[in-house]
């Protein structure tokens, strides 16, 4: 039997495949990155050296980014010293030296760090490891020292102590430009929008929208205060969804053993504040609408709502136009808005065009004294969806969505409704077909809604039923009969103006957004999945 001859060894030995890391996981059971291990390690580091990475101890914080630079003079001596603290944008490792960007609340300024200042004596390994290597882009540190100018004029912080305040553990999107181009910009707006706090602190001018939003609120405070006028608190639970047209959100409350809703609007309990007595109320509340979501509607919004006794709508338009100035003069320091394409004047006065004219400027059709029928064939015959469970006042406001409602781009008053698409508004004092009603236009969407209010409880109980009427023919948007605001009414309310302006859709135009998701800190998102332990996707809303 002859012998197996054996195989030659290749001088080459193919490269064996690296084994490849474990995957070490979080406490979520969600798989860490490079880089977040390696931030986890620095945190252990920082703690087997002593140095606690999230310290509970107060830290003295007397200076401010922006005020430091405003208030610097080359010629000031003794140095200001200052205590400032922030987050960590960049660095510059210069051997002995080294300098940082430090941003605070309100913007960013330059740190210069000598090892030879903030380590004194012997201890250099507290800079080489701790500052050098322990430290991230993203870590809060506080920062004590000196002000003053760089070789290149930059106004700095010369530091002669850090002190570690807060460890990142995930790194942030920095951008980085290449041959003039970026690269990982935080730019997704699913990402933004479920990340705001990253889209804060990357993002330039993002921080601004929401600084300007708080101005505008302050704004149409101080003009509703100047004028007497009292902020109040209504509930958000209500036992009928009233004030509005709108499908709402279904609670149950376990110790009453009945079922709420999440307000649509706050009309009906401000109302009752005037039978009761008071002057002129208003309220700042977070309202929420069991419907679609698009670029300018999301299902929970703030809206204010105003009523003043003794007032009617034409005495409104005037407040408001007034109101809408102001308000964009603190703002924005100018009448003046620029929203896409369009440049938007706030000035007062605005124009005044009725419901009925403006349907006949754009569609050539008269709706005064026409029937449902007629309506609906008029509407279908324009290409404007329509159906049996319409009634007038539905239809007539389809019509004036689809063909009006996006050619006022200047702030436009449509005044003078119809009765059928005003359940809460006074008749109209020359025609019993119309109500006492105007909503304000700008930019093609309908900001403000207002009425001299319908005080008449007869009148009221009457448009109740109407409105109950549709509800039988399927029209979920229709209102409930509020009996007690009924009773509230026959107890006397006086002749009194109302407005709703939806506060998202202000901001929107104050800050030059073109969608509602920009002006909200944490807008509706779907459900995010997320992966398990097991490898299974999860839901988790963020």
């Amino acid at each position: 039997m002859a012998s197996q001859q054996q195989a030659p060894q290749n001088k080459k030995q193919k490269k064996q495949p690296k084994a490849e890391a474990p995957k070490v996981l979080g406490p979520n059971g969600r798989e860490l990155s490079e880089q977040e291990i390696g931030r986890r390690a620095s945190m252990q580091a920082l703690r087997d050296r002593g140095i606690e990475p999230y310290p509970a101890a107060l830290y003295p914080v007397d200076a401010k980014s922006v005020e430091i630079k405003e208030n610097f003079r080359d010629d000031e001596e003794p140095k200001r010293e200052v205590c400032i603290a922030g987050r960590i944008m960049s660095r510059r490792i210069m051997g002995k030296a080294s300098f940082m960007e430090l941003q605070d609340a309100d913007g960013r300024i330059q740190v210069y760090v000598s090892r030879d200042e903030v380590c004194p004596g012997e201890d250099k390994d507290l800079y080489n490891v701790v500052f050098k290597k322990l430290l991230d882009i993203g870590d809060f540190v506080g920062i004590k020292g000196f002000v003053f100018r760089t070789q290149t004029g930059e106004i700095s912080v010369h530091a002669k102590e850090i002190t570690v305040l807060s460890k990142a553990l995930r790194p942030l999107p920095i951008v980085k430009i290449k041959d003039g181009q970026a690269y990982d910009a935080f730019t997704d707006p699913e990402l933004r929008y479920r990340r705001r706090y990253v889209d804060l602190v990357v993002n330039k001018g993002v921080k601004e929208i929401f600084l300007k939003r708080t101005r505008m609120f302050n704004s149409m405070r101080e003009y509703f205060n100047a004028q007497g006028y009292v902020e109040v608190e209504t509930p958000i639970l209500q036992g009928i969804a009233g004030g509005a047209a709108a499908r709402p959100f279904i609670t149950h409350h376990n110790t009453l053993d009945t079922d709420l809703y999440l307000r649509i609007a706050d009309e009906l309990y401000l109302k009752r504040l005037i039978v009761g007595g008071f002057e002129g109320v208003y309220e700042f509340s977070r309202n929420f609408r069991n419907e679609g979501m698009d670029r300018t509607h999301n299902p929970e919004f703030t809206c204010m709502e105003i009523y003043v006794s003794y007032k009617d709508y034409r005495w409104m338009m005037e407040f408001t136009e007034k109101m809408l100035e102001k308000i964009c003069l603190d703002v924005n320091g100018t009448t003046k808005v620029k929203v896409g394409d369009n440049e938007i004047d706030f000035k007062a006065p605005y124009k005044r065009v009725t419901m009925a004219q403006a349907i006949k400027d754009f569609t050539g059709y008269d709706i005064t004294g026409k029937s449902e029928d007629e309506l609906r064939k008029a509407a279908l015959g324009m290409g404007v969806e329509v159906d049996e469970k319409m009634g007038k006042g539905k239809i007539i406001d389809e019509i004036f969505g689809a063909k009006c409602e996006g050619n006022y781009i200047q702030p436009t008053f449509i005044i003078d409704y119809p009765i059928e698409m005003s359940p809460l508004t006074k008749k109209h004092r020359d025609n019993p077909e119309l109500t006492e009603r105007f909503e304000l236009m700008v930019n093609g969407k309908e900001l403000a809604n207002a009425y001299s209010e319908l005080n008449d409880p007869i009148d009221q109980y009457e448009r109740f039923v109407e409105q109950m009427r549709l509800a039988d023919k399927g029209d979920d948007e229709a209102m409930i009969i509020d009996h007690d605001f009924i009773r509230a009414l026959e107890y006397g309310m006086p002749p009194t103006s109302g407005m709703g302006i939806g506060m998202d859709r202000l901001a929107m135009l104050m800050t030059g957004q073109t969608t509602i998701q920009e002006v909200l800190l944490f807008p509706q998102m779907k459900p995010e999945a997320r992966q398990t332990k097991a490898g299974e996707e999860e839901s988790e809303e963020l």
